[in-house]
Formats: structure tokens, sequence, C-alpha cells
């Protein structure tokens, strides 16, 4: 195999992966779409499945210039459910476990009684109250 075949060779295999990167690009952009009804979802995938070099530069040209737009969106609602996530699973712990830290801080002579009784009206003052139908008394 010669010098020039090898080189052809890489070209057409990297054109390939091309193409396989704008074709996975371009079905989820169909599917990301939500003002996108379901049959227009099936009609464009058919078209880029059936007829692949003429349905994607039909696309391109039709829909190419929104398809930012849209991986801006989905950036954006990935990032907040994330942002959710980490809420919810780095929230602080229970007042219970909170009051415990501290009475075992005052109790092993870390803070003073003093500074106890400050956080813990502290931590108690920015509680928010549950209501009776919770199951818990209101502080």
């Amino acid at each position: 195999m010669s010098l020039w075949e090898t080189i052809v060779s890489i070209f057409w295999f990297m054109l390939l992966v091309a193409w396989f990167w704008l074709l996975i690009s371009i079905v989820s952009d169909i599917f990301r779409d939500r003002s996108l009804s379901g049959w227009g979802k099936g009609l464009w995938c058919l078209f880029v499945i059936v007829l692949p070099w003429l349905g994607v530069l039909v696309y391109l040209i039709a829909r190419g210039g929104s398809m930012h737009e849209r991986a801006m969106i989905h950036a954006r609602h990935q990032e907040q459910e994330f942002q959710q996530y980490v809420q919810h699973v780095a929230r602080p712990d229970s007042v219970a476990d909170e009051l415990s830290k501290l009475a075992d801080l005052r109790d092993r002579g870390v803070i003073t009684a003093a500074d106890y009784d400050a956080a813990k009206g502290k931590l108690l003052a920015d509680t928010p109250t549950r209501s009776m139908a919770d199951g818990a008394t209101a502080q």
C-alpha cells in the first residue's frame, strides 16, 4: 500500500467519523426540539435515515440556524436540574442533628454555654416552622 493510498484511506475514515457525528447531532436536535410534533420528528428522522446525504443537507438548510438555540436551551435545562439535584443532596442536616452537634461541642468544652445558647437560638430562629399537618410541632 502506497503512501497516497494510506492518506486517501485516512481521509475517507475521517469523513465517515464526521458523518456519524453530524448524523448523531441532527437526530438529537430533532428529538430535542419541543416545537416539532411527533409526526414531524418521525418524518425528519425517516428523511435523514432513508436519504442520508440529502436529508442532512436539507435539515441543515431548513433548521440548522436554530440548532444552537435548542442546544443552549437544553444545556440551561440540564444545568438547572443539576443545581436542583445538588441542593437536594447537599441540604443541611436536620435541626436535631445540628443541636446534637452543638451540645457535643459544649460538652467537650469547645464552645461556652453562652455560645451554645446563641447558636441554638439562631438555629431555631432560622428554621422554618412546619405546620401541624406535617405531624411536627411548631417552634
